[in-house]
């Protein structure tokens, strides 16, 4: 630990001597918020300093570590030249409260490139993550329809492959969640679908494709049914990197929608951010969207308008996280409308690819065509004694990180895997033969599996203990 290694006045900098008068700093900080004494830190040179946390950032997996598979979050390789436009001095050093025209062009221009792949036609950026633009898109339904003296919609329908967030987003507006069914083939359920449907229904919220990674091939009758009972459709666009150039949301009959910047446009994210959720809706809605609105007035100014009495108003401090605009914006111009079609065309292929390979020893819940994802499932293991856990820990002794398992809940011992079409044939054959042999391990030595993993930091961590009580400090 980097305490322990300290040494008395051992130093890894060199600071000026402070010029402020001591009565000017009491002056301009209150006496309650000055330090009596000095603040307890390590003292070490900057050697020490630098391996430390190069060795800590070695215990960590990333998409730079190793394969990182992980169905429905698309940890893609996030390109540098991203982190190096969100950096320009003209975007770091600009304060959220000046409107800078450079800033409020860059939002602008993607929010029409988003529409445009979307079949969108209007976004507002201020959403902080897919969640919460769930939560934004609801609110405009919700808005709608009390708009049009329609209060009493208050059930959303959610199928019940849907995202864990949609019920939740559903609950937080107060509304109630009406689950539909999925039928063999991982479709939505259409007879389950017409039972459900009364003349309180708000609208239906959809993952298309689906998180068992399945496009719904009923998606136009879908929309119907739910239009002609006076309700709207929600599409949760966490999966649109499957679709990007190929089908647009807005051409399937959805009104509201939300994207992931930080997942399908390729800005980081994990460990709680940071997160972009822009919300979309066709013309009829663009009147809801959270303000203010930025618009280009007759004269070229980019500027914000407040000017907006429908809206459901500011859901976000300033006008969300620029940063990972910045970098969207950057990954959309540098891909092109060629490049993100084909983004989704090596995704879907070699989503396809590694089931195809996978399915020759362990079991695919719904054996069709998928498009970025697919789910397995480890009932014939979990026989066994082995479950879906124990297979997630024994991938990562072979530098290989887990996929979402236990998730959709509508299979048993899932294992959802998304490979993202940045990774080559030969790091799936690898990745397919390591499965191979946990899947032997698991009927011959199922021991090794339970007490995964051997060769990481640290052995198995009771998950639910660290989640909820985690250890932050170094004493």
């Amino acid at each position: 630990m980097i305490f322990e290694r300290s040494v008395e006045n051992r130093f890894a900098y060199s600071l000026p001597e402070c010029d402020v008068p001591a009565r000017d700093t009491e002056d301009l900080i209150p006496a309650g918020l000055l330090r009596k004494k000095a603040a307890e830190l390590p003292e070490l040179g900057e050697a020490d300093v630098l391996r430390h946390f190069v060795g800590l950032s070695k215990k960590n997996h990333g998409v730079l570590s190793g394969f990182y598979p992980l169905g429905s979050c698309t940890m893609k390789y996030n390109p540098a030249i991203n982190e190096v436009v969100s950096s320009l001095p003209g975007f770091t050093d600009a304060h959220p409260l000046i409107n800078c025209q450079g800033s409020l062009r860059l939002m602008y221009e993607l929010q029409g490139m988003l529409a445009e792949i979307t079949g969108m036609d209007a976004f507002s950026l201020q959403p902080a993550a897919g969640a919460h633009g769930e939560h934004a898109g609801l609110m405009i339904i919700k808005a709608c329809h009390e708009k049009n003296g329609r209060s009493e919609r208050t059930k959303i329908l959610v199928p019940d492959s849907a995202h864990g967030t949609n019920p939740a987003s559903v609950s937080m507006m107060g509304m109630d969640t009406v689950h539909v069914k999925s039928d063999k083939n991982g479709n939505v359920d259409i007879n389950d679908l017409r039972a459900r449907i009364d003349d309180k229904i708000a609208g239906l919220m959809l993952t298309n494709p689906s998180t068992l990674g399945l496009f719904e091939v009923n998606v136009e009758e879908i929309a119907e049914i739910v239009h002609g009972a006076g309700g709207l459709l929600y599409y949760d666009g966490a999966n649109q990197n499957a679709i990007m150039g190929i089908s647009r949301p807005g051409d399937m009959g959805f009104d509201v929608m939300h994207l992931n910047l930080h997942k399908t446009f390729s800005a980081p994210h994990g460990g709680g951010g940071p997160g972009s959720g822009p919300v979309g809706v066709k013309k009829d809605l663009a009147a809801f969207l959270p303000r203010p609105a930025i618009v280009l007035d007759g004269k070229g100014i980019f500027r914000l308008d407040e000017d907006m009495p429908d809206s459901i108003g500011r859901v976000r401090s300033f006008y969300g996280n620029f940063s990972v605009m910045v970098r969207a914006y950057a990954y959309i111009l540098s891909m092109g409308a060629a490049g993100l079609k084909s983004a989704s065309e090596n995704a879907v292929l070699n989503a396809n690819y590694l089931m195809f390979k996978l399915k020759e020893f362990m079991k695919i819940e719904y054996d069709r065509i998928c498009m970025h994802e697919f789910v397995a499932a480890g009932t014939p293991q979990k026989e066994q004694g082995v479950s879906a856990l124990d297979i997630a820990k024994r991938m990562l002794d072979f530098g290989v990180h887990p996929p979402t398992i236990y998730f959709p809940l509508i299979v048993k011992e899932a294992m959802m895997f998304e490979p993202t079409e940045s990774e080559s044939m030969q790091t799936l054959d690898a990745f397919v033969e390591i499965m191979r042999g946990i899947i032997k391990e698991a009927s011959e030595n199922p021991d090794l599996l339970k007490t995964a993993p051997h060769n990481t930091p640290v052995g198995r961590l009771d998950d639910v203990k660290a989640a909820r009580k985690p250890v932050l400090t170094w004493k």
